[in-house]
């Protein structure tokens, strides 16, 4: 058995020599902002793009910050929103979220002792809710979430879920590039 000795570099490509540094993804995401033509939403649909805000903070009034992450970070998985979930993770760690249920979140039904069961009954909504075409939210999962939440916070999780499903729409057509963040504009 041979091992291969090639290394990334700073600059993306093979060499022999070790790395010089941890990767720089900043020319990517630069180049890929630049070759974007797609439509800005925020500029195009201001009134839209205002009332989704709206949406998403009145969605998020009230949960645990660590939940609504949890809950953004999982819809992004299962949409492929690279976009979102890159922000996502960012605001999750900046809030002090452990890499470690970062990591996992993904397939936090082999990890649940890393997850509270509240924590899961929002994940599993999460799940039912944003594959909804797949067989709509079982009785199941809506118990156990109910069981966890009271209406008040049932509605607010269910609100939240309905907005991470609208952003990584928006992010997906619009062609938005992991590693940018328009907030920051």
């Amino acid at each position: 058995m041979t091992t291969d000795t090639n290394t990334i570099n700073t600059s993306g490509s093979t060499s022999d020599s070790p790395i010089d540094g941890p990767f720089d993804p900043t020319p990517g995401i630069t180049a890929a902002e630049a070759a974007r033509t797609r439509l800005d939403f925020a500029q195009a649909a201001p009134e839209v793009y205002r009332a989704i805000i709206r949406f998403d903070s009145a969605a998020r009034a009230g949960l645990d910050p660590a939940l609504v992450e949890l809950i953004q970070i999982r819809a992004s998985h299962l949409n492929h929103c690279a976009y979102c979930l890159h922000m996502h993770t960012n605001d999750a760690r900046k809030a002090g979220e452990s890499e470690d249920r970062l990591h996992l979140v993904a397939v936090w039904r082999e990890a649940r002792h890393f997850f509270t069961p509240r924590e899961q009954a929002a994940l599993a909504l999460t799940e039912a809710v944003t594959l909804i075409a797949d067989g709509g939210v079982p009785d199941s999962v809506y118990t156990e979430a109910a069981a966890h939440f009271d209406e008040r916070e049932l509605a607010q999780v269910l609100s939240l879920i309905l907005t991470i499903n609208t952003w990584n729409r928006v992010a997906l057509a619009t062609g938005k590039v992991a590693g940018t963040d328009e907030r920051t504009r």
